[in-house]
């Protein structure tokens, strides 16, 4: 395949259009505010939806300048393992595991079980 291919033509290297007779869209400039009070000032094409927050160069979350207040999600709280594992154990299932793993865990130390009371 290397054989075929064209030497010295550059076609992956640049466009072969040029920029005769292309209209460049009309832009609005939008300026965000961030809490620390970093400006940032960008370029939106009159017809593009302009976002109501934009991440700030330091992470924080910036607003639209005179803008309304974004819509707020409602945030779903952080599902643990422990809840994961309620989904598909009982309390008194898991107990009844915890004694057989502690049990064979005493076992294999040469430990004598111990009777627990339930």
């Amino acid at each position: 395949m290397a054989d075929r291919t064209l030497r010295g033509s550059r076609m992956v290297s640049f466009s072969m259009e040029t920029s005769e007779n292309v209209v460049p869209s009309e832009r609005q400039t939008v300026v965000y505010v961030c809490p620390q009070d970093h400006r940032i000032e960008l370029p939106f094409s009159i017809e593009a939806e302009i976002p109501a927050t934009w991440e700030c160069r330091c992470g924080a979350e910036a607003l639209l300048l005179d803008g309304a207040a974004p819509d707020r999600k409602p945030v779903k709280p952080a599902r643990t393992h422990w809840d994961m594992l309620l989904e598909r154990r009982s309390i008194p299932e898991l107990e009844e595991l915890l004694e057989e793993r502690l049990t064979l865990l005493r076992q294999s130390r040469g430990e004598k079980p111990s009777k627990r009371s339930a």
